[in-house]
């Protein structure tokens, strides 16, 4: 296989179309239809439609914060660079390093998603093949895909999600329409309401937003970055979100009085159909949470690649890391480095040991990859005042945005950890703070056997970021 010896991705080759496609597909709202909506009922009840409004509004904070380095300059990096301008390249590194673990199990979760819907595809038609062949099916199609063209990519992404969407939006008006379009005023009661389950509930809500700024990592491949890469992270988180409370809304409503509660249901897509009498909806909805997994782990694994890419330009990690094809112009090892470990880490709670079921490794790939989004979130949250003061840009609104940002995200922070979830996921924080111990050490190392290297990166950065524009765009 050959490689270029400049690490050059294709330039200006995605539209807002296709950098919106990306979002969504990481975003992945059908995954939040088809398996999330049911835990979260299972922590807030009723009003489960207000913690999704309330989680897309703390994005938006965070959004707002990001947008002060997207509309002002591009690249390959996403928040790794834009943190890096703003507090330098140690706070740099954790944050890409917080991004790969995030894009990492998420895209897990896309795996075990894809390998779920699958399952009962083929059980339909009386087929069992075992998960880990399922797994590496999956993964080797969103490799395939991803080093051969970015573009052909996103657009299957997008339309593999679109189709789920919309199947899924218009069985959620039929079901409102059988109810003759009535108000289900119990979900607006403020009766066994909890202030504490609502923090819980927006933990949740950020685990199905997570990804809305993934476009943010293919700025050196967008086209007019400055202007679309804001505006995909804006209307992706809006859309989402709207559609989120919709969904929620609906499943509740349409699952009151049924002989099964709805965080005891696993498959809430397939009682709707029943309960309006369409059970041949079953298979078409099953196929299209399938496809919109496999869009989740795809647009995870070419996120990940170029956060990868970026730090690997800057020796922070393997050099290799960074090489791009010459034909296809992708980061080809990047790829291979993504899916391998998104291969390795979901098959080998598979083995013995562990005997995880496929549903559970979901659950806890989404909680764990929720942690890495949030550090990330927060890092660069931080780091947009201080990237306009060095700029001269600072405004007393734009520390509003950060403080309100930072404040929001101590909800799902805090949330995450009191109180006490139940094993196993009472461990996972303290699984994500080893892993960023071995980051930290990682830029301890870098300022004992390279103690240029870290002055070059942000040298670097800044002069990018400097190149990119002028005068932010309004």
């Amino acid at each position: 296989m050959k490689q270029d010896t400049v690490s050059r991705l294709r330039p200006h080759c995605l539209n807002f179309v296709e950098l919106l496609a990306q979002n969504i597909a990481l975003i992945s709202p059908t995954m939040t239809a088809a398996l999330i909506v049911p835990l979260m009922y299972g922590t807030v009840g009723s009003m489960s439609w207000l913690a999704y409004a309330v989680g897309t509004v703390m994005l938006l904070f965070v959004a707002m914060n990001l947008n002060q380095f997207a509309k002002r300059s591009s690249g390959t990096g996403s928040m790794y660079s834009f943190t890096t301008a703003g507090l330098g390249p140690s706070a740099g590194c954790m944050s890409g390093w917080c991004l790969i673990w995030a894009y990492l199990f998420i895209g897990i979760a896309g795996t075990t998603g894809f390998t779920v819907f699958a399952t009962k595809l083929l059980a339909a038609v009386g087929l069992t093949i075992p998960p880990v062949i399922l797994f590496a099916v999956c993964l080797g199609a969103c490799f395939v895909l991803a080093y051969m063209d970015i573009k052909a990519s996103q657009i299957v992404g997008l339309t593999l999600e679109a189709i789920s969407v919309l199947l899924i939006t218009i069985l959620c008006f039929i079901v409102l329409g059988h109810h003759h379009f009535a108000v289900d005023t119990t979900q607006f009661s403020l009766s066994g309401f909890s202030w504490m389950n609502l923090g819980l509930g927006v933990v949740i809500a950020v685990f199905s937003g997570v990804g809305f700024e993934s476009s943010t990592a293919f700025g050196e491949e967008a086209k007019n970055a400055t202007k679309n890469v804001p505006r995909s992270i804006i209307w992706s988180l809006v859309a989402t979100g709207a559609f989120f409370v919709f969904v929620t809304y609906t499943e509740v409503f349409a699952t009151n009085g049924y002989s099964t509660t709805l965080d005891k249901i696993d498959a809430p897509l397939t009682v709707m159909a029943n309960l309006v009498h369409m059970p041949y909806l079953a298979l078409p909805l099953c196929a299209c949470a399938m496809a919109s997994f496999f869009a989740l782990a795809l647009s995870c694994m070419n996120a990940g690649a170029r956060v990868m890419l970026a730090m690997g330009r800057h020796g922070i990690f393997h050099p290799v890391t960074s090489a791009t094809h010459l034909k296809h112009e992708t980061p080809h090892m990047a790829l291979a480095v993504m899916a391998v470990l998104m291969f390795v880490v979901t098959s080998i709670f598979k083995m013995p040991v562990f005997k995880l079921e496929v549903l559970d490794e979901f659950n806890d790939a989404g909680t764990m990859g929720a942690f890495g989004f949030v550090g990330a979130y927060f890092l660069v949250t931080l780091a947009a005042p201080f990237f306009l003061k060095k700029r001269g840009e600072l405004k007393v609104k734009d520390t509003v945005w950060s403080v309100a940002g930072l404040v929001m995200l101590l909800i799902p922070a805090i949330g995450s950890v009191y109180p006490v979830p139940t094993p196993p996921v009472n461990y996972f924080p303290y699984a994500f703070l080893l892993y960023l111990a071995i980051g930290a050490a990682r830029v301890v190392t870098l300022r004992f056997q390279a103690p240029g290297r870290l002055k070059e990166i942000r040298d670097e950065v800044h002069s990018q970021h400097a190149a990119d524009l002028v005068a932010p765009s309004a």
